[in-house]
């Protein structure tokens, strides 16, 4: 694909066209996209000299990131697109004309906002900056309600985080889901595709122009990766939760939509004003178990059992993760969506009805009393969703993908507190497994293993790598995705093996592993007493990550082990992170929070 501007039609354009067809015979590209240019207000190009550009630092922090995506997603990138102050000012208005119009003040305030990908190692540990800097906004200036709108893995829990710990009348406005891409007729979704592809490269299936082609499909629009990832993850638990309007979550970010949820969102919330419908009356223990239903149901991250245990932190109450594995046990599997089924989330999961008809299918399984943003409870507003539009979307509960729900959690004496396994995206035969581990303390070094044909790896082979957990790494990374199917085993046909870590995975990841091993190795947890050649035992059925070790070899041997240091990590916050953080089970919330 060669990609240009539209004033070069008779330059770049022609003149390779021109050079390539005398030299070679053929055209130098397959395809060609034309796009505008970014112009000002006035529709003039900008220019240093003319002193009419603009730096969208100063954009981000006048108006927000999320005027930026919305100005992204509506403009028309095939004719000059125009940018300038009044422009996003404009946009920014049309936010606010839906409260004056329900009778409300409104007033915009922004936040910082993070991406897993821009982060060193992982924007956990900014998760919690997030939401202590978004509670103290809520609760320090006068505002009687908030409507928060978020879209990404972390920004979404960090501002539900301190929406509860605020308490304020308040409603959740998810960004949506975007397009998936397309290539050659075949649907596209970054991240589980691109692991999917990136698997392929490696192995040596494919060369860097085939990698290079599919990337540039992958995105279909703005909106958060088309697949059940945490993301979207968050988006939907956000709803069951109570905190969105129904459909809300599965909308695309570029619909209209959406735009009219928006609306309907700002008139809302002034309404919750009025009616003092605050956070703590709708986010409550039963509200919670009906999130974790519907987590299960979706086949949804496992980034969502450390968020929730952080929101319900907040809000002063628990529930223990063996509840989370007995709601899942209790659950069938009934979205067909990426990265454990073959559809995109997208538009497919929105129109066959989204979260609300997936609660419909549980309706007799969830507490229809809890309250929500609408101002009526959960069984109300499901009186008004007849059934799911398209089954091979979103399955009926008497004929579910599976009949458990997406996660198991598992404990032992490598996991005193806890361990999961995202079993929907699993392979069958390893949920019960006997191996000997090879144990890693570098991701590097374990990547460099992997990739040598000559290690001494077989399909029974136990991954461990430790070491990043949420003070090891620290902010415990999605590390869990990085540790790749051994070349050697690739070669032989085997597609999955048993990995185990301290660290977490993305939502869009699948395979076996084993992730937020509690307590984490570098807080004194069992995974730092693995040896190489150690006999590791996991069966799902029972629960059970086992060493095979006495007790009294594992003491011994954990007496001796040495937690990772961070002597160069000086920085306020992160410090304040390594010394304060809490483990996977507890949420990765700060100890004094």
């Amino acid at each position: 694909m060669y990609m240009e501007g539209a004033d070069q039609f008779r330059g770049w354009f022609q003149s390779s066209l021109l050079t390539s067809v005398a030299t070679q015979g053929v055209a130098p590209y397959r395809e060609v996209l034309c796009h505008g240019w970014v112009v000002d207000a006035q529709g003039k190009q900008m220019h240093k000299s003319a002193g009419n550009g603009m730096e969208p630092s100063e954009i981000i922090r006048d108006y927000g990131a999320d005027i930026i995506r919305l100005w992204v997603a509506s403009s028309d990138y095939t004719v000059d697109v125009r940018a300038g102050k009044e422009i996003f000012r404009q946009l920014s208005e049309a936010v606010k004309r839906g409260v004056w119009a329900a009778g409300g003040f409104p007033l915009e305030v922004n936040t910082m906002s993070i991406c897993e990908v821009f982060f060193d190692l992982s924007s956990l540990i900014y998760r919690n900056l997030l939401s202590m800097t978004t509670e103290e906004l809520i609760a320090r200036h006068p505002f009687d309600g908030v409507v928060l709108i978020g879209g990404c893995d972390k920004n979404i829990p960090a501002q539900l985080m301190a929406a509860v710990s605020a308490n304020k009348p308040t409603i959740f406005l998810p960004g949506g889901a975007m397009l998936p891409g397309m290539y050659k007729g075949e649907p596209l979704c970054c991240g589980t595709d691109s692991f999917r592809l990136w698997t392929r490269y490696s192995m040596g299936e494919i060369d860097m122009d085939e990698v290079v082609a599919h990337e540039g499909c992958l995105y279909g629009s703005a909106g958060a990766c088309p697949i059940m990832g945490t993301a979207n993850t968050c988006q939907t638990v956000a709803e069951a939760l109570g905190m969105a309007l129904p459909g809300s979550a599965s909308s695309l970010g570029v619909s209209a939509e959406k735009s009219r949820q928006a609306e309907l969102s700002v008139r809302r919330i002034v309404e919750m004003v009025k009616e003092n419908l605050t956070v703590s009356k709708i986010i409550t223990p039963d509200s919670v178990r009906n999130a974790i239903r519907v987590l299960m149901a979706c086949g949804g991250s496992t980034n969502l059992l450390i968020h929730l245990k952080a929101i319900m932190g907040r809000a002063g109450f628990d529930i223990d993760l063996m509840e989370f594995d007995a709601i899942s046990n209790d659950t069938p599997l009934l979205v067909n969506v990426k990265p454990h089924g073959t559809n995109p989330v997208g538009a497919e999961f929105h129109n066959a009805g989204g979260v609300p008809a997936v609660m419909k299918e549980l309706e007799g399984k969830l507490n229809l009393d809890c309250m929500t943003v609408t101002g009526k409870t959960v069984g109300e507003n499901l009186k008004k969703v007849d059934y799911a539009y398209d089954r091979r979307v979103i399955r009926s509960i008497d004929d579910p993908i599976s009949p458990v729900g997406g996660m198991c959690i598992l404990k032992g004496n490598l996991a005193p507190n806890g361990a999961v396994i995202k079993r929907s995206a699993a392979t069958e035969r390893l949920l019960h497994h006997r191996g000997r581990a090879k144990v890693f303390d570098d991701l590097s070094v374990a990547e460099k293993w992997l990739a040598d044909e000559n290690s001494d790896v077989d399909e029974n082979t136990v991954i461990v790598l430790r070491g990043y957990g949420p003070k090891g790494a620290p902010g415990m990374p999605e590390f869990g995705n990085y540790l790749p199917i051994p070349r050697k085993l690739y070669r032989q046909g085997v597609k999955d093996f048993v990995r185990i870590t301290d660290s977490r995975m993305s939502g869009g990841a699948f395979g076996t592993v084993i992730l937020h091993c509690a307590p984490e190795s570098a807080a004194g947890g069992p995974l730092a007493a693995v040896r190489d050649g150690d006999m590791i035992t996991i069966d799902v059925d029972k629960n059970l990550l086992r060493l095979e070790i006495s007790e009294e070899e594992l003491s011994e041997r954990l007496r001796h082990a040495s937690p990772k240091e961070h002597p160069d990590v000086t920085r306020v916050f992160v410090r304040n992170f390594i010394d304060h953080v809490l483990q996977a089970d507890e949420g990765c919330d700060m100890d004094y929070m």
